[in-house]
């Protein structure tokens, strides 16, 4: 049994109530304002559900996530860095990256990024913590990724791949710019996948999860990064 949360009363229950099966879940209801969403993320816990359901609220054990310096880039990657022509941008168009990101999962296996989660993504892209990568093949956007930068922590939510490598490229090109800007602790990537493990993400435990981001986000909300071409 799981906690019905009231959109009105910003409040979640303690992560050990967490299921085992499926793993992680930990709240129904509440709201994707961003009183919302700031208060999950500082506690470990992201939206994930499907369309015309409730919203669910996840804090899985073990969680995936990549620190900066276990950035894995093979040599294939390496040389299509160099030569793939492709160039990447932040911030540059961060509504156009987040529909890419559902219409390409609706076409594999259905979305949960609805027109409700981008309007909640796009209003915090507006106030400053929602980030976008892109990947441009001369004026057309073929890859890219979208997630939440709070203090030294960047919770990655999702990326898309219309050129082979472009999501990887993008994610190879947020640790550059965000180790340059914000000295980067980590990057949160949820659920484990054999796709971000090969570039060096593992997983780690909730307890050690949470530590790390008492550890790197700071009581006080970091002013909006100033983005860059």
């Amino acid at each position: 049994m799981i906690d019905w949360l009231h959109p009105e009363n910003v409040d979640f229950p303690p992560l050990d109530n967490a299921l085992e099966t499926p793993n992680g879940l930990l709240a129904a209801g509440g709201s994707l304002t961003p009183d919302w969403l700031l208060a999950a993320y500082r506690r470990g816990i992201f939206p994930w559900f499907n369309e015309d359901d409730p919203i669910l609220w996840w804090s899985p054990d073990p969680r995936m996530v990549l620190f900066p310096d276990e950035l894995r880039v093979r040599r294939s990657l390496s040389k299509r860095l160099r030569n793939s022509g492709l160039e990447a941008t932040f911030d540059q168009a961060f509504e156009a990256v987040i529909t890419q990101c559902a219409a390409q999962r609706q076409a594999q296996e259905g979305t949960w990024i609805s027109s409700e989660v981008i309007n909640a993504y796009v209003t915090m892209h507006q106030l400053g913590h929602g980030h976008s990568v892109e990947i441009w093949e001369g004026d057309t956007l073929v890859g890219g990724l979208y997630g939440i930068l709070m203090g030294r922590v960047f919770f990655g939510e999702s990326m898309f791949s219309i050129r082979p490598d472009s999501s990887k490229i993008a994610l190879v090109k947020l640790v550059e710019w965000l180790l340059d800007q914000h000295d980067l602790a980590l990057v949160d990537c949820q659920m484990h996948t054999s796709h971000l493990a090969s570039m060096g993400a593992r997983d780690i435990s909730r307890e050690q999860f949470n530590t790390l981001l008492r550890r790197h986000i700071p009581n006080a909300l970091q002013e909006p990064m100033v983005s860059r071409r």
